[in-house]
């Protein structure tokens, strides 16, 4: 008797914290993740005909298996980290499951549609991804099949409740500062004139049911090694820089506009630049000790040539922020996702994603 008690007690304690951590966490029961390659985990492979893809070595060196996934890393990314942080397995990729779309049920766990090379313009590496428009229609095909699944109220209960992670700009950023065109516009001008079609595809998202919205914004573009290798100095790329700040300055007062038009939603916005820059600028404070060359590549700064497999990479890639020469570490992605998980204002607001998810 003495012994059941024993172990109806132990069952009652696990459940007890099980479901504490639950409420610690604020677990929701799914993300669904737009993007570019800093989420990919995995989209690229089932494009034939992109060369931007990254499941060779020695992409995923520090992947569990050390096998190279698709992810742009030596490990996993900003999608796993926001997947591990929630309590949740890292939602597949969509174009591994799109064969199997009588299942449905796989949908009710999250999808992720990023692509690497997306960006918000679809003229953004045409024909070589899936552009951040056909993401949402990906996932409106989705939207569907949960509604179909569900009924109307429930499946806008689970989707009100799930995380929608979105990681988008960086692209265009990368290509506006390597133009070296005279007459090209201003920062200023060059984010005016991309925001409003953003503007657009969050109100998309919007209108299929979404309603917790987490935006990782830009990282310091001009402290990539690809752009540092562009100057005779290796000093940073100021007019890059200088874009992501307008960019992400203007990604939150659009998240802010949204929120004002419609109550039901909420967000959580993390300035990636200026989290970026203090790495960079303070790297001891956060276990770095190279933060201008690339983990694996090869020529000035390991970035002349991608990380490809005749290419070489560091021993120990906790202590550098970048892996290749446009993508962050496993290390800095983990940093990264736990600021805007945990952190709070002025670099994750107005709520973290532990209180959206809350």
């Amino acid at each position: 008797m003495a012994s059941n008690m024993t172990y109806y007690c132990t069952i009652i304690y696990i459940t007890f914290i099980l479901l504490l951590c639950k409420n610690v966490q604020g677990i929701v029961p799914a993300v669904y993740v737009f993007g570019d390659s800093l989420a990919d985990v995995g989209n690229n492979n089932h494009l034939e005909l992109s060369l931007l893809k990254a499941n060779f070595p020695h992409n995923g060196v520090d992947y569990p298996g050390r096998k190279a996934t698709g992810r742009f890393s030596n490990g996993k990314n900003f999608a796993d980290f926001l997947a591990e942080n929630l309590g949740l397995q890292t939602s597949l990729p969509y174009l591994s499951l799109s064969s199997k779309s009588n299942n449905t049920s796989v949908y009710l766990t999250g999808v992720s549609f990023a692509s690497g090379g997306a960006g918000i313009l679809n003229s953004t590496n045409s024909g070589t991804c899936i552009t951040f428009d056909q993401q949402i229609s990906y996932y409106s095909t989705v939207y569907g099949n949960i509604v179909q699944q569900l009924g109307t109220v429930q499946a806008q209960d689970h989707l009100s409740k799930s995380v929608f992670a979105i990681v988008i700009g960086s692209n265009e950023l990368l290509n506006y500062a390597k133009s070296n065109s005279g007459n090209k516009a201003t920062p200023q001008q060059f984010v005016d004139s991309i925001i409003p079609t953003l503007q657009g595809q969050l109100k998309r998202i919007y209108n299929l049911g979404a309603r917790r919205f987490v935006f990782i914004g830009t990282g310091s573009i001009g402290c990539t090694p690809a752009l540092r290798e562009q100057n005779k100095t290796k000093e940073c790329n100021a007019g890059g820089n200088y874009a992501s700040v307008l960019y992400n300055q203007a990604v939150s007062s659009l998240l802010n506009e949204m929120s004002t038009q419609v109550t039901d939603m909420s967000y959580s916005f993390l300035d990636t630049n200026t989290v970026l820059l203090q790495y960079i600028q303070q790297p001891s404070a956060y276990g770095f000790t190279e933060v201008e060359s690339a983990c694996c590549g090869l020529g000035d700064l390991n970035a002349k040539v991608a990380c490809l497999p005749i290419s070489t990479y560091c021993s120990n890639r906790s202590n550098h922020i970048f892996w290749d020469f446009y993508h962050p570490t496993e290390a800095t992605a983990r940093m990264v996702v736990s600021t805007a998980f945990d952190g709070s204002a002025p670099l994750v607001y107005p709520l973290s994603i532990k209180q959206l998810a809350s």
